[in-house]
């Protein structure tokens, strides 16, 4: 291994052929902050034009995930502090890097081995070769926290078949290794005990071979994903106009698993389900991922700037942890007519591109 640069909570280095950036946090699960998404594209930059580095792989350090997501308790620190342009500025550059990574010329092979939500799929889920494993919990989590998914996550929500866009970006619900890639959050299986060697392939290829191709020879078939046998019940349900018409579905319902989902779906913030429900559907009509960075970007400022249910949703699950949030509105029922809209038609300053 050669040119080793270990820059606290980044990992960058080369190995062979291989760029190797390692998320350096594993305290946190590598939840990312501004300083580790800067140095992830000042990486990529200098890797560009190098013609020594022919494949980049991303990945985490530790055994508990990739990437946790992004650091929301600072982010309400900001919040809480008036501080918004910070904020701003921190997902300008996150989503700046999301679209870094769609758009780069080589190959870039991301490893999401254990846990890898939010922020972490912004790393993830964009690059041209995904490879999940035995341990992978994939989530968009974030109407946990009276939020709404970003980094790109409405793209890859919109896209997955059928209504299981709605479904995982409502709930927040995660998805194991076959059901990632079953809805195109990934693209190969590899077991974990396979990954260390599976690195080593890319690095020291002896062959033009390709990555994709070197990736295909550790690729092994999952167990089945359960998914397409609530596929019935979650088309029906979450392709009604609403929120309040979803939830009236699942009651009508006699799956168990409807059931389940409506109770998920009355505890989190409604205001965050009603963005998040526009988002993704914003999201399957636009014509890459940039426009849905864009159309996250929106919606993300006004929660920063102009409503309260994100600082109450981190202060209830993170910072006070008495899990008693008081959102605004409190219930479902109180939603007013297209409550998406505001969100939807906000316009932050700065612009994100």
């Amino acid at each position: 291994m050669t040119d080793s640069l270990d820059v606290s909570r980044v990992l960058v280095r080369t190995d062979g052929a291989l760029g190797r950036l390692t998320l350096n946090r594993p305290e946190a699960i590598n939840a990312l902050d501004f300083g580790m998404v800067r140095l992830l594209a000042e990486a990529l930059e200098a890797w560009r034009d190098d013609t020594d580095v022919q494949i980049v792989v991303i990945d985490g350090a530790g055994e508990r995930g990739m990437c946790a997501g992004g650091d929301v308790r600072g982010l309400h620190a900001q919040i809480v502090a008036g501080h918004a342009d910070e904020a701003a500025e921190f997902f300008r550059a996150e989503y700046a890097l999301n679209a870094m990574i769609a758009e780069y010329p080589k190959p870039i092979v991301s490893i999401a081995d254990g846990i890898t939500m939010g922020g972490g799929v912004g790393l993830s889920g964009h690059a041209s070769i995904r490879v999940v494993t035995e341990r992978s919990k994939i989530a968009m989590p974030e109407t946990r926290i009276g939020f709404t998914p970003d980094v790109g996550g409405t793209w890859l929500l919109a896209r997955a078949p059928g209504r299981f866009g709605e479904y995982f970006g409502l709930t927040g619900g995660t998805m194991d290794g076959a059901d990632a890639v079953l809805l195109g959050f990934a693209d190969h299986f590899v077991p974990s005990d396979r990954l260390d060697a599976l690195r080593e392939a890319l690095a020291y290829r002896a062959d033009p071979t390709g990555p994709a191709e070197i990736v295909l020879l550790f690729d092994e078939t999952p167990e089945p994903s359960a998914l397409p046998e609530s596929r019935g019940w979650i088309d029906e349900a979450f392709s009604a106009d609403t929120v309040a018409g979803i939830l009236e579905r699942l009651h009508a319902h006699d799956a168990p698993e409807a059931a389940a989902a409506a109770e998920v779906l009355e505890s989190l913030a409604p205001t965050g389900l009603a963005v998040t429900l526009d988002a993704v559907r914003e999201a399957r009509e636009l014509p890459g991922l940039r426009a849905a960075l864009e159309g996250e970007y929106r919606r993300v400022m006004w929660f920063v700037t102009r409503h309260p249910d994100l600082v109450e949703g981190i202060r209830a699950q993170l910072i006070d942890k008495d899990r008693n949030p008081r959102w605004d509105p409190a219930s479902i029922a109180d939603l007013p007519a297209d409550a998406g809209s505001g969100a939807r038609e906000f316009v932050p300053e700065p612009r994100l591109f």
